[in-house]
């Protein structure tokens, strides 16, 4: 019996079709030439510390660090009847083909199960990245052998056994510490967890610990052949700071003076210059989570899930959970049938058709920048989209306005700088005027800039140097600095993502630059939620704030642990299990020795439980400290930059 072991059951469904396996079994589909059974995520778990030995129950600091000789795995109570299936067909089949999610996760679902089973037969991957019907039989076409993604296993299984050995071990130290200082709670600690509630626990300390600073603007309108247009004062840089804001209010008020007395400006110096930005690249998970955060003011698992449904139940787009926006240049010969089931599925692309040109070679095309997983696009099975409603129909929508965006020409427009002179001081004015569209006239309302983001340039009115123009209005602004925003999940998401920019040596910083960051683009989501589910972050509209709690053991855990290097560099060494640079008993040791080093140093620590005066508590304590401001216009967030920031 050839058997197929897919991770869900909406996916064996849609497999065993094709293969057709229509007849309905005992947790599974079978057909004449396949069986097609499925997993409900993992089907297994790794045992707990009292399956080890019963005196683990009892959480004792003279037990640390619990260690496994051998690991154990066990059944997961709530799905063993599935199991029990997965089981009995393994023993019968002759061979496998493992039809999970392409990543080191799905990999994973699989086998451990082909361990537990202790099935020994021939084995063969199928790698999907879409679960239409033409994908499936793309890919059936082409499977892959066994050996070829068995180190994805091994990099999974040592993730696991690592999250185990920080998880179990830290958690129990850190919340038997808690309880003697009186804390009842539970302190859970995670390997990935800790530095990122460590990302909101420094950015919380930075808006409660900022202190505004005075600045002033001056902002001059003019006019020229009856269009008025807005200038910029510079001020004489010895009275600014880094980033050109002027600090001296008397030199502002004497600039303001002399420019209100003042009934022209001439132009110095005009340069113009025609700018082009090429198409964004398809999204990869992590990309669309921080978009659909910023855009639609959804979360970054409800984005997750929103995606998952589109791949998995309507078939709309390519496999979500990928860390990659690049495509593979073999799948630019579909781009031709994909574009036409679009346009047919949705008319109003119609007025688009003119200008997209499915031989257009955008840079996403690039075989050397594709991993395991391509970017997430469109599929041709686009059809009755009016079943697509709501976040559902939004998140789809910018999905595939990246890739319409990939056959669109370069967006061009012409930059026009104007400095000028007023009563000796120096005015500069930036126009924008948009020369081809290009790849933006895919781009769906909802991609509009959002709400508090600098407004579009200006359009200039025909300047040329030596020309005067009207002054109809000067305008003094008293301004404040401002705090770093709260993060919101999409912020967060790409902090994870782009942990290199935290770390100040040079060659971590180097090496780091080119790993996933914190987490992977299919654990993000369940992090964050993670930390709210568990108190240590606290939500208010789309801003993340930690807890009492969560400073409490920022401050006691070792910096490694909440380092977000530390976990950076252990995904690479992930990666090195992967590509078998470094076999799974080596790494699950060097974690192994690392934690233990920890737990020794921890154990004599006092900790109190108490939380700095946060955001989470109310207003930052630099909006008690600020006095009102004078402007005129509601000034610009001024973002303070800081080691400690993402």
């Amino acid at each position: 019996m050839r058997l197929f072991l897919c991770e869900k059951p909406s996916q064996a469904k849609d497999i065993a079709a094709v293969l057709g396996a229509s007849r309905r079994g005992d947790g599974c589909w079978t057909g004449p030439n396949a069986t097609v059974t499925w997993c409900i995520g993992h089907l297994l778990e790794t045992a707990p510390p009292d399956a080890y030995d019963e005196r683990y129950k009892r959480w004792v600091l003279a037990d640390l660090p619990i260690i496994p000789d051998k690991w154990k795995m066990r059944v997961k109570p709530k799905t063993a009847s599935q199991f029990k299936a997965v089981k009995r067909l393994l023993g019968e089949a002759s061979e496998l083909v493992i039809a999970t999610d392409a990543d080191r996760e799905g990999e994973m679902i699989a086998r451990e199960l082909v361990d537990h089973c202790r099935y020994r037969g021939p084995i063969q991957r199928l790698w999907l990245s879409a679960l239409d019907d033409a994908s499936i039989r793309k890919a059936l076409a082409a499977l892959k052998p066994g050996a070829e993604t068995f180190n994805l296993y091994h990099s999974a299984l040592g993730r696991s056994r690592a999250d185990w050995l920080i998880g179990m071990n830290m958690s129990r130290l850190f919340t038997l510490l808690g309880r003697q200082s009186g804390y009842q709670g539970v302190l859970p600690v995670g390997r990935v967890q800790t530095p990122t509630l460590r990302l909101v626990v420094d950015r919380d300390r930075s808006i409660s610990d900022f202190v505004p600073v005075a600045y002033w603007a001056i902002e001059v309108h003019l006019k020229h052949d009856s269009q008025v247009f807005t200038a910029q004062w510079r001020a004489d840089p010895h009275t600014c700071d880094e980033q050109d804001r002027c600090l001296n209010q008397a030199h502002a008020r004497q600039a303001a003076t002399a420019m209100q007395n003042a009934s022209q400006a001439r132009v110095v110096n005009l340069r113009t210059e025609r700018m082009r930005e090429v198409a964004p690249l398809p999204f990869d998970l992590g990309t669309l989570q921080e978009v659909c955060s910023k855009k639609l003011g959804l979360g970054a698992q409800e984005t997750l899930d929103i995606a998952q449904s589109l791949y998995e139940t309507y078939k709309v787009i390519t496999y979500p959970r990928s860390d990659c926006g690049y495509l593979p240049q073999s799948q630019h010969a579909e781009a031709a049938s994909i574009l036409h089931a679009l346009q047919q599925a949705d008319p109003s692309l119609g007025a688009l058709a003119t200008h997209l040109d499915p031989q257009r070679r955008s840079r996403a095309w690039n075989d050397a920048k594709v991993s395991a997983h391509h970017g997430i696009i469109p599929t041709a099975a686009a059809k009755n989209l009016e079943r697509l409603t709501g976040k559902p129909r939004a998140v789809y929508t910018l999905i595939r306005a990246r890739y319409l965006a990939q056959f669109l020409p370069n967006h061009e427009y012409d930059r026009t700088q104007a400095d000028f002179d007023c009563a000796g001081q120096a005015l500069r004015a930036v126009g924008k005027q948009i020369v081809e569209p290009g790849w933006k006239r895919a781009l769906p309302h909802a991609l509009a800039p959002a709400k508090g983001q600098a407004p579009a340039p200006q359009p200039l009115p025909l300047l040329r140097e030596g020309l005067d123009c009207a002054i109809t209005d000067v305008l003094l602004k008293d301004l404040w600095t401002q705090p770093p925003k709260p993060f919101t999940e999409g912020d967060l998401i790409k902090a994870m993502k782009n942990v290199a920019k935290l770390v100040q040596d040079p060659l971590l910083k180097q090496k780091l630059k080119d790993t996933t960051g914190i987490g992977t683009e299919a654990t993000r989501a369940g992090i964050i939620q993670g930390l709210l589910d568990r108190g240590y972050l606290s939500k208010n509209g789309k801003a993340l704030a930690a807890t009492a709690p969560a400073f409490s053991l920022i401050d006691a855990v070792p910096r490694a642990i909440a380092d977000p290097g530390t976990t950076a560099i252990w995904e690479q060494a992930l990666d090195m299990v992967q590509s078998g640079e470094m076999s799974l008993e080596t790494f699950v040791s060097k974690q192994a020795a690392w934690m233990s080093k920890h737990i020794e140093r921890c154990s004599g620590l006092q900790m109190t439980i108490s939380g700095p005066a946060s955001p989470a508590g109310g207003a930052p304590a630099w909006k008690k400290k600020r006095k009102s401001s004078t402007a005129k216009t509601k000034p610009k967030r001024a973002v303070r930059s800081s080691s400690k920031e993402a």
